[in-house]
This record gives C-alpha cells, sequence and structure tokens, in this order.
C-alpha cells in the first residue's frame, strides 16, 4: 500500500528478515505433533487380528506401497488402541500420518485428529461429480503429498458422495488414476451402526448413500477385528449387542426384541419414569456438580431433539447453580419485506443449531455443534463443562479425548441452517455453538463411550443401527438402563422395543 513501518510508528526490523517460509503451516502443525511414548509401547500389546492389520499397513508404509483398507470393527475390538499404535509408529519416524474422522466423538480419542471434513474441505453439498476444494498449490495439497498413512475412522457414517469427492481429488493431486491417488488409505467403521443422515430419505436412498454401495468398495481389501471376549467382564452382553447390530436377535410381533430385564427400568407415568431414568444415571447429582469425571462419564441418549430437550430442561432445574440464559439474535436473509418477525424466527428449534434460549450452570455439561478448532480438540460433538460465564464468551473445560482438561473460551457466532431444510428463508441465529448434554441424539452419541448410559426410548427407534448404537455405548449390562414406553401390547413378559435393522448393507458382513 506504500506506506512504511515508521509510517505506523512501528520499532524497525533489525536485521533482513525472509518472510518466505520454507513449511507450510498445515505441514508444520503434522510435524509438531508430539508422540505420546506409552503410544508407542501399544504395540506390543496388540492382540493377533490387530497384530496382522498393523503388521500388513506397516509393511505398506515402510516400501511407500498404495492400499485402501477398510476394517470392520464392532464395539470392543481396540480400533483407538489399534490406530494410536498406527499413529505412533509412523509419526516416530519422522513420517506424515493424517488421522480424520468423519465425527468429532471419533476424531477427540485418536492425537492430531482432524474431522475428515474439515481436513479435507469436503463440501456439505454433494453430488457423484463433486470434489473437494483443495487446490493443488495449498498446504493442503502438499500435506496430502507428504502423508505415508491416511486414518479415516468412522468412514461408514460419511456419504460415500463425500469418500468419492476426496478420492477425485487426491488423484488430482498426485496426477495419478489409482484409488485415492496411491496413497496409503486405511478407514474403519461398523455398517452395524447408524448409517449416514438423508434428510427425509427413503430405506433405498440411505442404503444407496452409505460407502458400502460405492464402485471403490470393490477395489478396498476388507480387514477383520474381532472381539476378545476373554478379556470383557461380560460376554454375554457382547454376544447380545453384535445380534441386535445384525438383526439376528429373536423377535416377536413383527421386528420387536426383548431387553434384559436387568437393564430395563419399569414405565409406570411419562414424569415418574424419567424422574427414575435420571435418578439412576445420575446419582448422589447434588454433591459431584462440580466434578467433571462424573459430569462426562453419564449420559441420557434418546431419539429425537424434542425428547432431548425434555430431559435437559429437567436437569438444569435440579442442577445446583446459578443458572445463566443468553438469548440468541435471530435475522433472515434478504427479508426486506419483514416476512418473518424475530418472535417467529425466535420459536424455531431446529437440529444442528443452539436453542433461542440457552440454559446453563457452572459445571452443567455442553456438546459442541460445530468445528470451531480441530487442532485444539473444538470439533463438532466435543463434551465440555462449564466454568464460567461471561457476555460474549463462555468458559468451559474439555471432559473427553486427547485434550481433556483443557480450558477454552467458546465465542458467540453466527450459525445458519444448510440448505437441505428446506426453509422458505435462509435462518442466521447468533449464538454459542453449544447445547446442554445431560442429555442427547442417540446420533449424535455415536463413536462415544459412555460409562453410565440411560436409554429414553418415548417411541421406538426409526432408522437403520439406532439400537446397536444406543445400547453398545456403554461399559456393561449394569450400567446401562433403558426406559421404553410400550408402543404395542406384548403378551410375553418383559420389556420389548422396535430393532431396524437393513440386511442389505450387512450382506458379506
Amino acid at each position: 500500500m506504500g506506506k512504511t513501518l515508521q509510517d505506523f510508528d512501528l520499532p524497525r526490523i533489525a536485521q533482513p528478515m525472509n518472510f518466505q517460509t520454507t513449511v507450510q503451516h498445515e505441514i508444520q502443525e503434522e510435524y509438531d505433533i508430539v508422540v505420546d511414548p506409552s503410544h508407542l509401547q501399544t504395540q506390543h500389546s496388540l492382540n493377533s487380528d490387530q497384530k496382522y492389520v498393523f503388521d500388513k499397513i506397516m509393511t505398506h508404509v515402510n516400501n511407500d506401497l498404495p492400499g485402501v483398507f477398510f476394517v470392520d470393527e464392532p464395539g470392543g475390538t481396540g480400533k483407538t488402541f489399534l490406530y494410536k499404535a498406527l499413529l505412533a509408529e509412523v509419526r516416530s519416524r519422522g513420517l506424515l500420518a493424517l488421522a480424520t474422522a468423519s465425527s468429532g466423538a471419533a476424531v477427540n480419542n485418536m492425537p492430531g485428529g482432524r474431522t475428515a471434513h474439515s481436513r479435507f474441505n469436503i463440501p456439505i453439498q454433494l453430488d457423484t461429480n463433486s470434489t473437494c476444494y483443495i487446490p493443488i498449490q495449498t498446504g493442503t495439497a502438499g500435506l496430502i503429498r507428504l502423508a505415508r498413512l491416511i486414518i479415516w475412522d468412522e468412514a461408514s457414517m460419511a456419504k460415500r458422495q463425500a469418500i468419492e469427492a476426496l478420492h477425485r481429488t487426491m488423484q488430482d493431486i498426485m496426477g495419478s488414476t489409482l484409488p485415492f491417488g496411491g496413497k496409503l488409505m486405511l478407514m474403519g467403521g461398523d455398517f452395524r451402526q447408524v448409517l449416514p443422515v438423508v434428510k427425509r430419505g427413503t430405506r433405498a436412498q440411505i442404503v444407496d448413500a452409505s460407502f458400502r454401495m460405492s464402485p471403490l468398495w470393490s477395489s478396498t481389501e476388507k480387514l477383520r477385528l474381532s472381539i476378545n471376549m476373554r478379556a470383557l467382564n461380560d460376554p454375554w452382553f457382547s454376544e447380545f449387542l453384535l445380534r441386535v447390530g445384525d438383526g439376528t436377535e429373536e423377535t416377536t410381533n413383527g421386528n420387536f426384541i426383548k431387553i434384559p430385564d436387568a437393564m430395563t427400568i419399569p414405565f409406570t407415568t411419562n414424569d415418574n419414569s424419567i424422574r427414575d431414568l435420571i435418578n439412576i444415571i445420575y446419582p448422589s447429582l447434588d454433591s459431584n456438580t462440580h466434578s467433571p469425571d462424573y459430569i462426562s462419564s453419564r449420559a441420557i441418549l434418546t431419539t429425537r431433539n424434542d425428547s432431548v430437550d425434555e430431559v435437559n430442561d429437567y436437569m438444569i432445574n435440579i442442577f445446583n447453580g446459578d443458572e445463566c440464559v443468553y438469548y440468541s439474535f435471530d435475522t433472515t436473509e434478504d427479508d426486506h419485506r419483514n416476512l418473518y418477525p424475530v418472535e417467529f424466527l425466535n420459536s424455531l428449534t431446529v437440529g444442528g443449531l443452539p436453542p433461542h434460549k440457552l440454559r446453563l450452570k457452572i459445571g452443567c455439561p455442553v456438546i459442541l455443534l460445530r468445528n470451531l478448532n480441530p487442532s485444539d480438540g473444538l470439533c463438532n460433538g466435543t463434551r465440555l463443562v462449564c466454568k464460567g460465564f461471561q457476555p460474549n464468551a463462555i468458559d468451559a473445560e474439555i471432559v473427553v479425548g486427547e485434550h481433556v482438561g483443557k480450558r477454552v473460551l467458546l465465542p458467540r457466532i453466527p450459525l445458519s441452517l444448510s440448505e437441505e431444510d428446506m426453509f422458505p428463508f435462509k435462518l442466521i441465529r447468533r449464538q454459542f455453538p453449544i447445547r446442554p448434554s445431560f442429555s442427547m441424539t442417540i446420533n449424535k452419541a455415536q463413536g462415544q463411550t459412555i460409562p453410565h448410559v440411560g436409554i429414553y426410548l418415548p417411541e421406538p427407534v426409526f432408522c437403520h443401527g439406532q439400537l446397536y448404537v444406543a445400547l453398545s455405548r456403554g461399559t456393561s449390562m449394569e450400567n446401562t438402563k433403558v426406559l421404553v414406553h410400550p408402543s404395542k401390547k406384548i403378551k410375553a413378559g418383559g420389556v420389548f422395543t422396535n430393532n431396524v435393522v437393513y440386511q442389505e448393507i450387512l450382506l458379506d458382513q
């Protein structure tokens, strides 16, 4: 602009400086990741299946060979354990390994993890010809060229169009027609879990959006991890979960399966039953309101957002401490005639957006709804507890994953709905991108391990894998409790609920 430092009364530069950095910051960030020594030792504790996968991947790393692998990982197979061993071994050699996942919950369990959308700039609106926005000369493109291994966890949750978009982009960056441009890809997931979300999609559309339906699937080598039953406290419970996920559990009256009696909470009235569930999952709440470990180890899962709000409102009411309320600033884009009054916009409660009236207390748990700073653990799905409130910032502490214990400031930011929501206007809500997380939807909980989990089903599950995901979040049958509103009279004694499994997605499991 024709100005000098002296024009602004700034100090002179004492010596010539080279402002052309030789290493782009995306690459430098990966090189700066510190390898945990304990992760380097995990390879010596791998079971036979994990060791086979580890050796196979490291053979490709050592010889710089291309390959696309998919690890089938039902709960309890130690996938995170395996990933940490691979990442530590590759990075300890001075090589780059990228750790990504489809959900923030899974990302938080991997050192240096980033969500796939954040890492690869995958577009939100996808079609069959989409590509990622990664210009060839950028640092991200350079990072992909240098990466010796790319891990994508929970790939079963991603739409196949997103994976295919990355495949085409990497082919362009690498100048190769091989799958993913000849890079070494290790993807993992469990197709028994919830499939990619297709709003208002039919069963056929949901199945078609899965990576299993992609042409790339045929060129992907499948690997298997099995559950070590001897290492589990309750092998019967693990076998029960697999039967639920595979759709082979005995059914009655259609798709209704019986919940083990030890896990059920009898339904009396709506208010009393919810109170019983909360008292079991959150015992001695008054004396543990300032314990992050206590708060982060418990959650109540349910199917829909209105049920989540019902439980969260009840929990905020009984939670100790002074309440802080933040109201959003709602506007619409290009509404020159004021067709949508502010009062109407404030009344909207939409999944993926924070509420207009955000009620919080010191020590209460919240879940992040946007990627704010993935490299520092602030990913969509990260769980935190509130530590302090300011007019335009919330002081919070991360309570899960690799960044546990880190204090962060959450800003109030503008958020908008995606085009898929099909509103006749574009709502822009300026609010903190969080929701209370005493309760959360089953889909939001996928990828998380919650030691004490309650499952609240005011209506049956409605899509593939939801019941399996809900039941498998806990660590044992004793710490998993289920409350079901009876929707159908079944003569057999016990508590029954619907189980939805799309068998066509599991044909070669």
